[in-house]
């Protein structure tokens, strides 16, 4: 019987593309008024990238810049997320709450593992009340290596978990369930690639298909077959 569910955050409980292109735009509108950016803001870039650490997304978006224009560009972006996230121009993506009652009512415990920042993670979990059903909220800038499945890992020791699955959307998601021996949920959402979504055990197009799901795969894990 699966023990937990692993949850990515962006692009899988919280619609990002609610307040991604508002937050880049000011970042970038910020580095115009700098004159340190010429040219539109690198929406189309960012979008293609989504989920991977912040540091390594303003070496992709800007890789003609020093790293204190990065660092400078990454504390004015992070500040406008949690600016946006407070005004409420941000969302959870539909049945978040009620599934998460219903991993919660079978006595499975939620937990989150994301790329993102602590302090941008904890806005999340504190603005929709999200403690509530969670955990614990992880954050990449937990572990050195920057990789998620060490993130997972982590979860796995610290609650001694055997039977968990991963949800999200992007490859390191489900690279992450594979390398600890967890089921792998793909979530056919706004930022996911068909050829990342092949390699998951199971692929939803919404939250609410695991109410279905999770019943089923305890019955197999019961029954051996």
């Amino acid at each position: 019987m699966l023990q937990s569910l692993i949850f990515d955050m962006d692009g899988t409980l919280f619609q990002t593309d609610k307040i991604l292109e508002l937050s880049l735009d000011e970042a970038f509108n910020n580095l115009r008024s700098l004159n340190e950016w010429n040219g539109p803001t690198p929406i189309e870039k960012y979008r293609k990238i989504m989920g991977v650490p912040l540091p390594r997304v303003w070496e992709i978006l800007m890789p003609n810049d020093s790293y204190e224009v990065r660092k400078q560009t990454d504390a004015f972006f992070l500040a406008s997320l949690l600016d946006n996230i407070s005004k409420g121009k941000g969302a959870l993506y539909p049945n978040v709450q009620e599934v998460f009652n219903f991993i919660k009512a079978n006595n499975c415990s939620i937990y989150i593992a994301s790329n993102g920042l602590s302090e941008y993670l904890n806005a999340i979990v504190s603005h929709y009340h999200l403690e509530a059903w969670v955990t614990e909220t992880f954050s990449i800038q937990q572990i050195q290596s920057m990789n998620k499945s060490d993130l997972i890992k982590i979860i796995i020791q610290k609650y001694n978990i055997k039977h968990a699955a991963v949800v999200g959307d992007r490859l390191s998601d489900i690279k992450a369930a594979k390398d600890n021996g967890l089921v792998s949920i793909g979530c056919n959402f706004d930022f996911s690639q068909e050829d990342e979504l092949a390699q998951a055990d199971i692929v939803i197009d919404d939250l609410i298909e695991l109410k279905t799901i999770l019943p089923e795969m305890n019955n197999t894990r019961r029954t051996g077959s």
